[in-house]
């Protein structure tokens, strides 16, 4: 048996653009390390296996090793034999310099500035709105705070067993091993049709019109504004991309000093130092509102309040990227993961509490995206001053729309290089300015599609329940499959990092629940806040199940028609960067190489 190989942390997979995500987002941090050192070299494996760190045997199917004299890369063919495997006489060795890593503070800032995004700003409106309670609330976003940590968990002993780029893909393949690439057709689905910015980009246009003096709900205006956004974002990153990542750079620093400024704030108006009489939001917490604008509690406000909760703390999972440059780990994480998922309940708990220090109870739950905007009306009251604070929401709203752009962008280019979508020379082209344009295209396409589909009036929490959904069946999948390998001691799973049953249980038994619950119709009606309450989840399973059918196609129906088959291939460059091709192998009589 051979051990994998430490994987470079700068991989090209289908999934990489979430780690570049990480990477850029916080250039702003990662500016103060030296540069990337030059990492590429070869060991004969008789020397070479005493310097490699101890690694489990986690892939998904044995590999073989081509390789080609000359060139700096092996290809990794999926259908090779064990016999094979053995045969393997040089590996390659991927490494950072310790001193270059990232330690025990780099870790807690890059996980905790990455999880806080514009959802705060926008989600504790429809999150009280569904549960009507403010006891309840709060409650759900301390749940929050443990869940992720739990998701956490889980993920990192995948990422941990399996040091390879691509998150949730590589976890599934290896759980679920058949059907082949059916995991990854369904996470291409989901990432492509639901990787949209458009929460983001209404946002946008919201609180802009909000410091411009109108509250006007999620009408055409402010989804044109939010088209312009998006428009904007996408311009700039195919036009000029070194100044897109340098803007989005700047303005996420805004999200972070807008948390903390409401959260200090929270404090004045606790205090009584606000411009509006007392809420008396506290007393009698957790009674539940009743009425016209209330959910009323119930499984399918928890639910959805939860699916939005989820949707706030966003971001964790990016920790499997940087494994690779962290020093130690298993140490480091164990460390910086609690601080880091502790700190953001903290501050989120703390940020609503000041919502409920200064909103009233009926004015919190209409205020839609632009509660953040509220706070600072009634805290601060109407002056040009006060209009300028949710103008800085907006800008951060905009950087986060220029992030996610970026990554969704890559990671759809990444999808066409391999040959998993449809015209892939097209949507992987870098024309005409040598950045993804196609790819940003596609993006934006998605993007408007999702802002202009629902109708006139509030739409916010509609979409981010869509773009939230799909992952609670991905992690349930996810949390099903280690409880698989934990148990079933023929797969002889191993991991650095051990997450404990009782974790595990947890967050399959929420994510579950999040499933499920959403088809159950809530208290009273059968439309949730204008819209049927089953349009999210059916569009959301309709996306994942269009995968599978997509799949079907691509590795059955057309292969059986044209007579070969496809064939994944994992090479690395000269630069150590991983490059998976899906390669169609003819299977007909007298000819078995490639034919594209």
């Amino acid at each position: 048996t051979r051990r994998p190989l430490e994987e470079p942390p700068a991989c090209r997979s289908a999934c990489v653009s979430l780690e570049l995500y990480t990477f850029f987002h916080w250039n702003s941090y990662r500016q103060c390390l030296p540069a990337r050192e030059s990492r590429v070299h070869r060991k004969n494996s008789s020397s070479a296996e005493s310097h490699l760190p101890r690694r489990q045997q986690a892939m998904s199917s044995p590999l073989k090793y081509d390789h080609h004299v000359g060139e700096d890369r092996h290809v990794v063919r999926d259908d090779a034999s064990a016999e094979e495997v053995g045969v393997v006489k040089q590996q390659e060795v991927y490494a950072f310099d310790e001193s270059r890593k990232i330690g025990v503070t780099g870790a807690v800032f890059l996980i905790l500035n990455k999880m806080i995004g514009t959802g705060i700003f926008s989600t504790p409106s429809g999150i009280f709105q569904s549960t009507g309670s403010v006891g309840i609330a709060l409650m759900l976003w301390v749940i929050g705070g443990v869940l992720t940590f739990c998701g956490m968990s889980v993920f990192l002993e995948f990422g941990l067993a399996i040091p390879r780029s691509g998150g949730e893909k590589n976890y599934l393949e290896r759980a679920y091993k058949h059907p082949k690439y059916l995991a990854t057709c369904v996470l291409a689905s989901q990432m492509i049709l639901l990787g949209f910015s458009s929460g983001n980009s209404l946002a946008f246009g919201r609180y802009i019109l909000f410091a411009s003096g109108s509250e006007s709900p999620d009408g055409w205006t402010a989804r044109g504004i939010g088209i312009a956004g998006a428009t904007f974002a996408v311009g700039i990153h195919a036009i000029t991309p070194k100044w897109g990542i340098r803007l989005f750079n700047v303005l996420g620093v805004f999200k972070v000093i807008v948390l903390l400024f409401i959260v200090f704030s929270g404090f004045a108006a606790l205090a009584g130092r606000r411009r509006v009489p007392n809420p008396h939001n506290f007393d009698n917490a957790f009674r539940i509102e009743e009425g016209e604008g209330y959910g009323n509690g119930g499984v399918y406000g928890y639910a959805t309040a939860l699916l939005r909760i989820i949707y706030s703390y966003k971001g964790w999972e990016n920790a499997n990227y940087v494994v690779g440059e962290l020093k130690n780990p298993r140490k480091t994480l164990a460390i910086a993961a609690p601080l880091a998922i502790g700190g953001v309940t903290i501050l989120y708990v703390l940020a609503n509490v000041a919502y409920f220090a200064a909103i009233p109870k009926t004015e919190l739950a209409t205020s839609e995206v632009i509660v953040a905007g509220v706070f600072f009306r009634n805290v601060f009251g109407n002056s040009a001053g006060a209009r300028a604070l949710p103008a800085f929401v907006a800008i951060s709203n905009l950087g986060n729309v220029l992030a996610v752009s970026f990554a969704h962008a890559r990671l759809n280019q990444e999808l066409a290089k391999e040959g998993l979508l449809p015209f892939s020379t097209f949507w992987a082209s870098n024309k005409p300015f040598n950045a993804p344009a196609a790819a940003l295209f596609l993006h934006w396409i998605v993007t408007v599609i999702v802002l202009v589909a629902p109708p006139a009036g509030p739409a916010y929490n509609f979409i981010t329940d869509l773009y939230t959904y799909p992952g609670a069946w991905i992690n349930a999948f996810v949390g099903i499959g280690l409880l698989y390998l934990q148990w079933n001691k023929r797969e002889n799973w191993t991991s650095p990092w051990h997450t404990y049953f009782p974790i595990t249980i947890l967050y399959v038994l929420a994510n579950v629940f999040l499933c499920i619950v959403p088809f159950i119709p809530p208290t009273g009606s059968w439309t949730a806040e204008g819209y049927p309450y089953y349009v999210f989840p059916i569009v959301g399973v309709g996306v994942l199940l269009l995968g599978g059918v997509y799949w079907g196609f691509w590795t059955k129906i057309f292969p059986a028609i044209g007579g070969y088959k496809v064939v994944a291939e994992r090479t690395y460059d000269e630069e150590g960067h991983e490059v998976i091709r899906y390669r169609k192998v003819s299977t007909k009589h007298g000819h078995s190489g490639p034919i594209d």
